[in-house]
């Protein structure tokens, strides 16, 4: 079982939008630095571990004004007897945030990597290098997204039942123009709260891993049905099991 790949492909697709900004366009986001998401992670019946989602204050890069995401996951202490994960993931945008710049991942545990993606715009390519050596460069689609920044992404889209959504999305090995259908809007119960959201399903054809080698995998994820869209539940079915991530309802937005 490799939870860094469950929450690693969890992001990747978590957040699959259509991308119709403009750049320069004067839309006010739903999220700004500060905001911070928590959600408690399941396996079967297990508690697995906990994964935390934060808008970290605005940086520059290279002269320019740059988003800051961060995702953390940490795996409970009985996991960690057999599988121990500590992870973060920075990605960095423009900030009219219609293009990713720079994606870093750590992973300590078993193993110790860590990998970083940079995006040139002027050539077009994403660059790829794990524990500081080069190992990948692929052609960039128009606008492409890292698998973290999209989740900010999508929640600047509107949903509606029927719709299907795409945008492009690269790791530094691969861009894809990733795609997803909003199944339908419901009142779903997450902990003791009650949503109005939106169902949406993403397609996995393009999604390796675990998915790729489960035959009939499903992947659902539900978002807010209002201005901020945030995603409260995540459920999976793949060959080693079910996984399910529940939004903390406590958790402090800005």
């Amino acid at each position: 079982m490799r939870f860094s790949n469950v929450f690693f492909i969890i992001l990747f697709i978590m957040i699959i939008g259509s991308w119709q900004r403009v750049e320069g366009a004067d839309i006010p986001f739903p999220f700004a630095p500060g905001e911070k998401l928590l959600y408690k992670v399941g396996w079967l019946s297990i508690p697995a571990g906990e994964m935390r989602l934060e808008v970290l204050p605005m940086k520059e890069i290279k002269g320019e004004q740059v988003y800051h995401f961060v995702m953390t996951t940490t795996t409970y202490s009985f996991v960690d007897l057999f599988y121990k994960l500590r992870q973060r993931i920075e990605a960095f945008t423009n900030k009219a945030v219609t293009r990713s710049l720079l994606y870093k991942k750590e992973t300590r545990g078993k193993k110790k990597r860590d990998e970083e993606v940079r995006f040139d715009w002027e050539k077009k390519v994403a660059t790829y290098e794990k524990n500081g050596k080069k190992e990948d460069t692929v052609n960039l689609l128009p606008g492409a997204f890292d698998p973290l920044s999209i989740f900010y992404v999508f929640r600047l889209q509107q949903l509606e039942a029927g719709k299907i959504i795409e945008v492009p999305v690269s790791d530094g090995k691969k861009c894809v123009m990733g795609k997803a259908t909003v199944v339908r809007r419901e009142i779903i119960r997450v902990g003791k709260k009650r949503y109005d959201t939106f169902l949406v399903e993403p397609d996995l054809k393009h999604i390796g891993g675990v998915f790729k080698k489960s035959k009939n995998a499903t992947l659902r994820i539900w978002f807010t049905a209002d201005k901020e869209r945030i995603p409260v539940k995540v459920e999976s079915k793949v060959k080693v099991g079910s996984f399910r991530a529940e939004l903390v309802p406590a958790s402090p937005r800005p």
